[in-house]
């Protein structure tokens, strides 16, 4: 009998997960008050969405809470009401920061829109309980991506009930990209998260053993005659502030004054013009700055929403990384070396970023499902001014050309979630020093059942200028395995010698052939203690493309366990089994060294507890061991935080990072100009604090504050020979670093209107001219204490922004 029962169950389930859900659109005659409460005569009359089917933790089951979803639409909006029933008492209701919702204390309704029916793109707009709102952009090849910088102007109100809550929302058709056909169905699901169990229930089933999310979604079907009014919207601000940063000779102190606006234009129903004029990106958080022992480029976040706000489409093949524009002008560097040093001259200005003239970006999609982007940006030529102290003569140097960054990007959406797509970037600079072209072609194919990927690319760049000339190629192609509890991967990715999309893009090395490969083991149902748990091996065997020669082998297991009381743990091991050569020492080109590095085994393990709890944390701990004497590496890291109610919270995080054997390029011989390798100890601390105050859904207080300190002392140091390997040498002493950085970011933020916001902000930082001995200073408290005695940089500004709706502004002058 029992096994009859089992058996039945996992019919029902599988039949249940076998249906797409559909509904009916239903265009409104009557209008829809969106005040949280559902008593409009419109809502009345409305199908439900009900039955919701639970998602995790225990797939396929029936939810164990009652909701009912009613939706329509008219030619301005979407308008959405949800009865999320339940014990008021069970409802958690934390004020967060828009956009954060993830591990918070707070019950939230979802629902998601492909309203291209691609099962590829999508728009996800959140509200939890307490009434913030969180909405992104999501984009699913081999997995969903889903954008929360994106950030669209639509309405909500909550309330709370006798029995549950309700969710009241309106999304206009401005806020999405919808397509022309007068008759249109789309891709649909709703969402509930209920934080006292973790259940998350969802209306139309979704198997976790399925690759992708929006191909498992519902239907909603037939929409009729949309005549969406115009899309037009600006966003002018003005800020201004104060920034006072300390230099040798004493303090110098710069207002900030600036104004500007941002434009958002539907060219139709599926495109959307963004444009920016004279943009101002003062107000974002600190980049986390490091010592830096490689010789390949640190990547940092792009925190300026402009270049994050939808986006995906320019991201499709991987060769657009937005902090290019607006970068540090590559030419300051040369001007602090040679002049800033110099007791015969004077810095007068050398400006750390290029300034923007304008930046604007056209994208969406046609009825043929043909994504269509393109994206261009003026930066402005940048100088630095030199003052002769003995002749007292001025002289202006120019540290960054007049540039234009350019990307077109095709994109075609196939059968079967699968796509072909076309990329293109380009930098031309003034001056003809040096332009860049990169062009990429894009195949992912999936079957009919969603089990097996095949990915083919081909990039090809150009580099020409007045002294440069050079073009290369990177070549992918991949075979995969992505629904099932048993899947896998292989690729294969060449990189010529020649290959460079660094001018609009981001690589660390080309010159390298890697073969790797993915094989993981995926439990999604709960069995007996666990919820989850997850076994991955994978390898990468890397060879030098020129000349071509083996490089190194890293193996990786690992194994993740969740557990039923939402605690869970990683483990990781990795191995490089044998002596591998790094060809990569000093340079991220080839130039002819070599060094020889050691075999290693390091074991990690890590997690985190139950996130409900007032008191959540999360852990690290990592050991590494070489068969070399001495050569211990440990890392350990912990994290805090405590919601002390719902709208305050504090968190901690402190790393620690101790390498007994750091082997690396140190600099270059004098005589021969080989590389002088160095065996160093180094030390690393990383500390963060952070507290959010949430005064209301709309207003908050956040600060951050990191201090990163590494110390840095060389034991040994060795001539680096032809074949990889080392001869001793003298040891040469005063080469010890000391690195220390100092952040603090403080920011008000209050929504006063829709898409209207005031910042004022605070940013703290150590000064650049800071020298911390790494012989007297070399305990956390002492160097601790020296960093926050030496001169800080400090800035303080405010920016208002204010939403500009063209329809509105009509309806008022009529």
């Amino acid at each position: 009998m029992r096994f009859i029962f089992a058996v039945s169950l996992c019919l029902l389930q599988c039949f249940v997960y076998a249906q797409e859900k559909h509904l009916p659109a239903i265009k409104l005659t009557l209008p829809v008050v969106v005040d949280g409460n559902l008593d409009d005569e419109a809502w009345k009359n409305l199908p439900a969405a009900t039955d919701f089917i639970t998602y995790s933790p225990h797939a396929g089951a029936p939810s164990r809470h009652r909701t009912e979803v009613k939706i329509a639409y008219d030619d301005n909006a979407v308008y959405i009401g949800a009865y999320l029933y339940g014990n008021p008492s069970g409802i958690r209701k934390q004020i967060t920061a828009r956009d954060v919702t993830d591990r918070q204390d707070a019950d939230v309704f979802t629902l998601g829109f492909d309203t291209y029916l691609d099962r590829q793109n999508a728009f996800l707009f959140k509200v939890t309980a307490a009434g913030v709102q969180a909405d992104a952009k999501g984009a699913q090849n081999n997995a969903t991506v889903f954008d929360y910088t994106w950030d669209a102007v639509w309405e909500s109100k909550v309330s709370i009930k006798a029995d549950g809550w309700v969710a009241e929302i309106k999304i206009p058709f401005s806020a999405i990209r919808i397509s022309k056909n007068a008759v249109q169905s789309w891709g649909l699901n709703f969402a509930r998260f209920q934080r006292t169990d973790n259940e998350v229930s969802i209306w139309s089933p979704e198997t976790p053993e399925v690759n992708g999310d929006i191909n498992q979604w519902g239907t909603w079907d037939s929409l009729r005659n949309i005549k969406s009014p115009p899309r037009l919207s600006f966003l002018p601000y003005i800020s201004g502030g104060v920034r006072v940063s300390p230099t040798a000779n004493g303090d110098v102190k710069e207002t900030l004054k600036s104004g500007g606006m941002d434009v958002k234009y539907g060219v139709s129903k599926s495109f959307t013009l963004d444009m920016t004029l004279i943009p101002d990106f003062a107000q974002v958080q600190s980049d986390n700055q490091l010592l830096n022992l490689t010789p390949f480029e640190i990547k940092f976040d792009d925190y300026r929403p402009f270049f994050t706000e939808g986006t995906e489409l320019f991201n499709k093949a991987g060769i657009f990384y937005s902090r290019r524009i607006g970068a540090a002008p590559t030419g300051s560097l040369d001007v602090l070396n040679n002049y800033g040093n110099s007791p015969y001259y004077r810095i007068d200005k050398n400006p750390g970023i290029t300034k923007l003239y304008n930046a604007t970006k056209i994208s969406g999609r046609t009825k043929e499902n043909l994504g269509i982007g393109v994206f261009n940006a003026i930066t402005a030529p940048m100088y630095a001014k030199v003052t002769n102290l003995a002749a007292g003569t001025d002289s202006t140097i120019l540290t960054e050309p007049l540039a234009n960054y350019n990307i077109i990007v095709l994109d075609q959406a196939l059968k079967n979630r699968s796509t072909i797509s076309f990329t293109n970037t380009n930098v031309l600079r003034k001056g003809n020093t040096r332009n860049a072209n990169v062009g990429s072609v894009d195949l992912s194919l999936f079957d009919k059942k969603n089990v097996y990927n095949v990915i083919l690319s081909g990039k090809l760049s150009n580099i020409w200028g007045n002294t440069i000339n050079k073009t290369g190629y990177n070549a992918n192609a991949g075979f995969a395995k992505v629904s099932g509890l048993l899947q896998y991967r292989g690729l294969v990715v060449v990189k010529s010698d020649q290959y460079d999309p660094n001018d609009m893009g981001y690589l660390l090395s080309n010159n390298s052939i890697d073969y790797t490969g993915k094989i993981s083991y995926n439990l999604l149902r709960p069995y007996k203690c666990f919820n989850s748990r997850v076994y991955t091996l994978s390898f990468d065997n890397a060879f030098l493309y020129k000349p071509n020669t083996w490089t190194s082998l890293t193996a990786t297991a690992k194994a993740f366990f969740l557990f039923r009381n939402y605690w869970d743990v990683t483990g990781t091991l990795i191995t490089s089994p044998m002596w591998s050569n790094d060809y990569f020492i000093n340079s991220t080109v080839y130039n002819g060294y070599f060094l020889r590095r050691k075999p290693y085994y390091k074991f990690s393990v890590d997690g985190s507890s139950d996130s409900r709890k007032k008191l959540y944390f999360n852990y690290s701990l990592a050991a590494a061991e070489s068969p070399l004497p001495d050569d211990f590496y440990w890392s350990g890291e912990a994290g805090l935080r405590y919601r002390v109610n719902d709208k305050f919270q504090f968190s901690a995080d402190m790393a620690l990072e101790h390498d007994n054997g750091n082997w690396g390029w140190a600099f270059v011989n004098n005589t021969n100009g080989s590389p002088i390798i160095a065996r160093r100890v180094v030390k690393t601390n990383t500390g963060i604090f952070s507290g959010q105050y949430n005064f209301n859904n709309r207003m908050n207080w956040t600060v951050r504050i990191r201090h990163y300190w590494s110390i840095l002392d060389n034991t040994n140091f060795y001539d680096l020979k032809e074949d990889g390997n080392l001869n001793d040498r003298a040891f040469i002493p005063g080469k010890n670093i000391n690195y220390n950085t100092f952040n603090i970011d403080m920011f008000y933020t209050w929504d006063f209107l829709l898409g209207s916001r005031i910042t004022v902000a605070w940013k703290n930082a150590l000064g650049t001219n800071v020298n911390i001995s790494p012989y007297m200073y070399a305990t956390y408290v002492k160097n601790l204490g020296q960093a926050l005695s030496n001169p800080h940089s400090n800035e303080v500004s405010v920016k208002i922004v204010y939403y500009l709706d063209y329809l509105k502004l009509k309806g008022k002058r009529s």
